[in-house]
């Protein structure tokens, strides 16, 4: 497996795979689980697979924890290098940006996908996340991209990224991971100390409620939330709302095209879940 750390390099790697199919899985690394899953499905279904691990600081807010976010990068190698990934490209801030933060043409997100939810908490995320994964994409050239369903608003923003530019990417959405308890899997959950994660653990019932719901067919949003609420009791709940693939709320449940999303604080770690119908 190579680390490429350098755009030349990254130009080299695939200049010697000309003609390969490339499967890529961007991380901001500290690996789990979850992250080895995706890039588990892009080594079977590619001739090469590349991992990005890059924290990237445009996406976070000033409040956030971009200087305390988990960088583990010998671990993140090593777990790399045992999936049989091809490559892991690390670039540092100034190779992704040259020119420095403030002085790019800037991709604007769309305002009625990118400004609910996530966007409506974290301010102009969004358009950090599409500024770091386009250059990504347009560095490698990736012919699929793996993306798990739990940051749910992120993959699809990113889908339509893709389709308003006509990329010639394939973006592929991969079930979300869970521990034994059902916990989403997430590099913040190393934050969580023992009787907070036991709180945590409202989250996942609360999902497995409303899919009990669905598949009884109880489809109105506003039973579905109430219940999943309901089972939210003490946590700080930021939204936990029903809505389609547009990031629409809805009146009821369209099979296929709808989702519950759910971000909550569990002390200071803040998790994120969701549920697709």
């Amino acid at each position: 497996m190579q680390i490429i750390k350098t755009i030349d390099e990254l130009k080299a790697f695939k200049e010697n795979n000309k003609s390969k199919t490339i499967g890529f899985v961007p991380t901001m690394g500290a690996l789990h689980s979850g992250h080895l899953s995706l890039i588990d499905n892009a080594v079977s279904n590619n001739d090469i697979a590349i991992v990005s691990i890059f924290v990237n600081p445009t996406q976070f807010g000033e409040n956030e924890d971009f200087d305390i976010y988990p960088r583990t990068h010998q671990k993140d190698i090593e777990l790399c290098k045992s999936t049989g990934a091809s490559a892991v490209f690390m670039p540092e801030i100034d190779v992704l940006y040259p020119n420095g933060l403030d002085n790019e043409v800037i991709l604007t997100p769309p305002v009625d996908m990118a400004n609910v939810f996530e966007g409506t908490i974290r301010e102009n995320h969004f358009g950090g996340v599409l500024r770091v994964v386009l250059k990504l994409f347009n560095l490698i050239s990736p012919t699929n991209a793996y993306f798990g369903r739990k940051d749910a608003q992120q993959l699809l923003i990113i889908k339509k990224m893709v389709n308003d530019l006509f990329l010639d990417i394939n973006i592929i959405p991969c079930d979300i991971v869970r521990d034994k308890n059902n916990l989403a899997l997430s590099s913040r959950n190393i934050y969580l100390d023992s009787a907070s994660y036991e709180m945590a653990l409202k989250i996942p019932n609360a999902i497995n409620k409303a899919i009990s719901l669905v598949s009884a067919n109880i489809l109105e949003s506003k039973i579905i939330e109430n219940t999943a609420m309901a089972c939210l009791n003490g946590l700080e709940v930021d939204y936990c709302n029903v809505v389609d693939f547009n990031l629409k709320k809805i009146r009821e449940i369209k099979k296929g095209d709808s989702l519950l999303l759910i971000a909550a604080r569990v002390g200071k770690v803040r998790l994120l879940d969701n549920c697709w119908f």
